[in-house]
């Protein structure tokens, strides 16, 4: 049976989500050059499109990036980020303004903007690494914050990563960021492994297999396995025809205490989560 997080709701501006079920992210990827979707979207009515797809499959959240985090993505600048992002969010903040949306920055600056203009939650894949003010501006916002575990960065971290114990070593990562964040009053804290960043794919699976050990924080757990190359280099497989071990690997996750999965694939992946929950495994 699945470890559901003992914080049982998150306040995400006045709106309250609960995780009495798992919750499925939809991705929306504004980027020209992701791993799988990069460059899908021509222009923002393509966006609203896909937003309004997605929603209708079942999408809990909406994941808005406009920077590639896949291995060897070269950083853009402040400046593209912003113009790629904000048009968009707005506009779907103002047609869907029940849509739950996040966005995936590592900048405070951005983080801020995205806030003060329909944004959620801020999903931080260096947990405050990559800017040393993006803590305060959080605990300034008050918004849910999703932290996970990088060793490197996207341009290097997937060049020979080294753990001694992978899962003890993100817990103790984890570990001292939420207890710097409770300190700033960071109240609504979601914790995400990180998989497929700076790890080898014997690292993620292991991550994987130990993910109920991750209830200790008694905070959400996110994982983001969606087509990933810890999926394709063990089925001979491409993202493009990762689907169905993208699941395999959502409903292990599932069994083991994930509360949100991050997908590219929403119909599916709610598909998961209702099949799960007939079987009063959640």
């Amino acid at each position: 049976m699945a470890n559901i997080s003992s914080q049982k709701t998150i306040n995400c501006r006045g709106k309250l989500i609960s995780f009495e079920k798992p919750l499925v992210m939809g991705i929306v990827n504004l980027t020209p050059d992701s791993f799988y979707d990069g460059g899908r979207f021509q222009n923002i009515d393509d966006v609203i499109n896909y937003v309004v797809k997605i929603v209708e499959e079942g999408a809990d959240i909406i994941d808005l990036g406009a920077i590639s985090t896949r291995p060897g993505a070269k950083e853009v600048t402040l400046e593209e980020e912003e113009s790629r992002l904000m048009p968009v969010l707005k506009k779907i903040s103002s047609i869907f303004p029940d849509i739950i949306i996040s966005v995936d920055t590592f900048r405070s600056q951005i983080a801020k903007m995205a806030v003060n203009n329909g944004a959620h939650i801020i999903n931080d894949i260096s947990a405050g690494n990559f800017d040393k003010d993006m803590f305060s501006v959080i605990s300034e916002l008050q918004v849910p914050y999703i932290i996970m575990h990088i060793q490197g960065n996207p341009l290097n971290m997937q060049n020979n990563p080294v753990y001694k114990n992978v899962t003890t070593e993100v817990i103790e990562y984890l570990s001292e960021k939420v207890e710097i964040l409770r300190k700033l009053g960071v109240n609504d804290i979601i914790i995400d492994p990180g998989f497929g960043f700076g790890k080898t794919v014997e690292h993620n699976y292991e991550l994987l297999k130990n993910l109920e050990y991750f209830s200790i924080f008694e905070l959400p757990i996110l994982v983001g396995l969606s087509r990933k190359s810890m999926i394709n280099k063990v089925l001979g497989t491409t993202p493009e025809n990762a689907l169905n071990g993208t699941t395999v690997l959502n409903t292990y996750a599932i069994l083991k205490g994930a509360n949100i999965l991050r997908v590219h694939d929403v119909k599916e992946a709610e598909e998961t989560v209702k099949l799960l929950n007939s079987t009063n495994c959640l």
